[in-house]
C-alpha cells in the first residue's frame, strides 16, 4: 500500500499518528519526509517556464520593469478601462 499525505509540519499531532497506526495496524511502515517546492508546478509548462525565467532575467538586468505608484492604485472604477 502506498499513501501520500501533504500537510504543514505544524499539523503533525497525536491524532495523525493514531490515524496512521489504525490504518497500517501492525505492519512495518516507512515514513519519508520531504519539503514541498510550492512553485515547481509553474515549471511544468514550457511556456510558463520560459516566461518566468525571462522575468528573472529582466529583474537582474533592470529591464521591462513595471512601476506602480500609490496614486495609480487609488483610481476609482470610473477611471478604469473596461478591458481591465
Amino acid at each position: 500500500m502506498y499513501t501520500t499525505y501533504r500537510l504543514q509540519a505544524n499539523e503533525l499531532d497525536q491524532n495523525f499518528i493514531d490515524a496512521l497506526k489504525m490504518l497500517f495496524k501492525d505492519k512495518e511502515i516507512e515514513i519519508i519526509v520531504s519539503e514541498v517546492d510550492e512553485t515547481a508546478y509553474l515549471f511544468q509548462s514550457e511556456a510558463n517556464k520560459a516566461r518566468l525565467l525571462q522575468a528573472v532575467q529582466n529583474i537582474s538586468n533592470q529591464e521591462n520593469l513595471v512601476t506602480v505608484t500609490l496614486d495609480d492604485s487609488q483610481l476609482d472604477d470610473s477611471q478604469l478601462d473596461d478591458s481591465q
